[in-house]
């Protein structure tokens, strides 16, 4: 079974399909467009991209504004690909500079009440998977390791979530009143081998204390959230565009604004002329985990399916044990380890490190970016850099959409 095609999750599409089509909700859309276009003043590149991320965008916010009620706790996965459900096209649903290697699940909680989650781990283990329960502002109220999970025999697992002490019990969340929500992570770097976890998730108490929001409630929820996230993204990418293009200057090392405690993010901006390609060293200091993906202004990954706009250690040659090496360039270089920024001479990278032996990076951490001239590039790449050719950079991409297909399936 896909953990990420329940029918939970089908429930909660087929709703936000019925959203989008309010007739109020369509006009927020449409304001929240005209409002975003003029604050952005994007490229003709950007601008073009604007018409298939803008979507995604708004149904994104539509379905995770549907999963916020904790007297009914739902399990739902946000930040997908537009997929077919049955004989329904589903939008796509990514937002807030998404990571292509995480599914996101959401939970709503109450702070005053008592939920378990259940669950299994699928083999092999993910190589990272938290539990963050966050306030109302995403801040992280408490996190729970993927990693520390105590299994039955069978790999599954109950995880208690209130706002007592652990005591005796093997899996515990503590939250507290400013909780909110949990947004749960499992990071696939395998993209061909690894599933996320299977769950589930109960409200302990008895029958719900409030009664369901109406319809005409969840369309003004779903039309406030589209209007946050829009601002919020802003807000965000103003943290790399502010500065120089072609470096990485802003780094991430906290547990607040959606920021993943026990990750580091390293941000810049590429502007690159048709003749010129941005090559970036990567130092992992130690990192078991790291990802280099390219997103737009709007906040969303390109096209992360069939071509390498984002490449994780799995997926890219590494110069040796702790260190590799990527090149951004309109034009294909010919190089493994392309980032593809799909027709797009500019766009944004939020460089993620994880999972250290020590807790904290080691030596050698970092990343350098230089822009060189395309024509340029193999005097300017290491000796042992791997080049393809046109067909194999095809069997790249192909094995790429393949591994990926798993999760826009039902």
């Amino acid at each position: 079974m896909n953990p990420i095609a329940t029918e939970e999750q089908a429930r909660f599409e087929r709703e936000a399909l019925a959203v989008l089509a309010d007739p109020r909700m369509q006009q927020t859309i449409e304001d929240r467009r005209a409002y975003w276009l003029d604050k952005a003043q994007p490229s003709p590149a950007m601008r073009r991209a604007f018409e298939w991320a803008y979507p995604e965008v708004a149904f994104g916010a539509i379905l995770w504004s549907l999963n916020t009620d904790p007297q009914r706790p739902a399990v739902v996965t946000i930040t997908r690909l537009p997929h077919k459900l049955g004989d329904l096209d589903v939008p796509g649903t990514r937002w807030g500079i998404d990571n292509p290697d995480s599914v996101y699940r959401v939970i709503p909680i109450d702070g005053a009440e008592r939920y378990v989650i259940r669950g299994s781990v699928p083999d092999p283990r993910l190589t990272e998977n938290y539990f963050t329960l966050w306030n109302a502002h995403m801040g992280t109220v408490d996190v729970l390791d993927g990693k520390s999970l105590v299994l039955d025999a069978q790999g599954n697992f109950e995880i208690f979530v209130d706002a007592d002490e652990k005591g005796d019990r093997a899996n515990h969340i503590r939250s507290s009143p400013e909780a909110v929500e949990f947004y749960i992570r499992d990071v696939v770097a395998d993209w061909a081998r690894e599933r996320p976890n299977m769950l589930t998730i109960e409200r302990l108490g008895g029958a719900p204390k409030t009664a369901e929001r109406s319809f005409d409630q969840k369309v003004a929820d779903a039309q406030a959230m589209l209007i946050r996230n829009v601002d919020s993204t802003m807000r965000w990418n103003a943290q790399a565009t502010t500065k120089a293009a072609n470096g990485f200057d802003f780094t991430i090392d906290r547990d607040s604004d959606g920021a993943l405690r026990n990750q580091i993010y390293i941000m810049g901006h590429f502007d690159l002329k048709p003749d010129e390609a941005l090559v970036i060293e990567v130092g992992l200091g130690g990192a078991d985990y790291f990802l280099a993906p390219i997103t737009n202004i709007w906040g969303t990954t390109n096209d992360i399916m069939h071509r390498t706009s984002s490449l994780n250690l799995t997926q890219a040659v590494r110069d040796d044990q702790d260190s590799l090496t990527f090149v951004v360039s309109e034009r294909d270089p010919g190089l493994w380890n392309w980032l593809d920024p799909c027709d797009m001479p500019e766009g944004l990278l939020t460089l993620r490190w994880a999972e250290f032996a020590s807790g904290r990076p080691g030596e050698g951490f970092g990343a350098r970016s230089r822009v060189v001239k395309f024509d340029r590039l193999r005097d300017e790449l290491p000796a042992g850099t791997k080049w393809v050719t046109p067909e194999e950079r095809r069997a790249q991409q192909a094995e790429r959409a393949a591994s990926y297909a798993w999760r826009i399936a039902e």
